[in-house]
């Protein structure tokens, strides 16, 4: 094990014993004096800091983009890109560096529409409110899976101001106490060769079309896109990283061709070819004023 996992696997069970000190004092005398519960959790912090530091110092940044086919067709829009700012989700812990959540945005007539974020009601929606729900997923490039779980449960929506609240200050410190694997929900990590891995998180319960040692190829359909893990709603999570391990992983720059990476808000269209695979020099994308969040 190297020191960087062994760092994280220690601050995730700094912060479990700090809960489980907090709760056995509420519920019995104190087994220690009341401020040395906390110790556990400044442990948990400074572990924390220093890991993120350290993967701010030993960024993979230096290495060019690597151009990838888009994982999904249709249209969709951007948001938490790295076009906007790096790191793109505010930590570079979990090779998130460069990462980029991406949510259908069909448009026509009779195409759903992605509801709106509320700040009172409704509390939740359900899945199936959102188009990207269920959306297929794509191999951006040959390769070679590595890992594959999609056995978490979809959660509803977390898009109004008190569910959002709630995954924030409980549902998110929880799930990374459990590890990567909590926080990305059901996933899939492609090897791509050369050092780079594809990780698509937040995927559909029971979607998986592919298992752990099967070899894919660029356009093949893989998944489907689901609401599983620290996410807000059904969203696309993708990043390219230079290990399978989330806990050592350093990010790496990607563009998707034909798009390059579209910033916030900004909506691109991917178009199909005959077989179902992506068009090669068909995406395009427009500008818009629309923005949000997801995990």
């Amino acid at each position: 094990m190297s020191v960087r996992k062994a760092a994280a696997v220690l601050s995730r069970c700094c912060w479990i014993a700090f809960l489980a000190l907090v709760v056995i004092s509420f519920l019995t005398d104190p087994l220690v004096p009341y401020g040395v519960t906390f110790v556990p959790a400044v442990v948990g912090i400074v572990i924390g800091l220093t890991l993120n530091r350290r993967s701010r110092a030993d960024l993979a940044g230096d290495r060019p983009a690597v151009v990838t086919e888009p994982p999904v067709t249709g249209r969709w829009s951007a948001l938490n890109s790295p076009a906007d700012r790096v790191p793109s989700h505010g930590t570079h812990v979990y090779g998130q560096t460069y990462a980029i959540d991406i949510v259908a945005e069909p448009q026509g007539a009779g195409a759903p529409a992605r509801p709106p974020f509320r700040w009172l009601w409704p509390l939740v929606r359900r899945n199936r409110d959102f188009p990207a729900f269920g959306a297929p997923l794509f191999a951006v490039a040959d390769g070679t899976v590595v890992r594959a779980n999609d056995g978490r449960r979809d959660h509803l929506s977390r898009n109004s101001g008190p569910a959002l609240a709630c995954l924030m200050l409980f549902e998110a410190p929880l799930r990374d106490m459990t590890g990567a694997g909590g926080v990305v929900g059901n996933h899939l990590v492609l090897d791509l060769g050369d050092g780079t891995y594809a990780l698509y998180a937040h995927l559909r319960r029971g979607s998986l079309l592919v298992r752990a040692g099967d070899t894919v190829e660029a356009g093949q359909e893989l998944a489907a896109c689901g609401n599983s893990g620290n996410s807000t709603e059904p969203h696309v999570h993708f990043q390219l990283m230079d290990a399978p391990d989330l806990d050592v992983a350093r990010g790496i720059p990607f563009s998707w061709r034909g798009i390059g990476v579209p910033a916030n808000g900004e909506h691109f269209t991917v178009r199909e070819t005959l077989d179902g695979s992506a068009d090669e020099g068909t995406g395009s994308s427009e500008g818009t004023g629309s923005s949000g969040s997801a995990g």
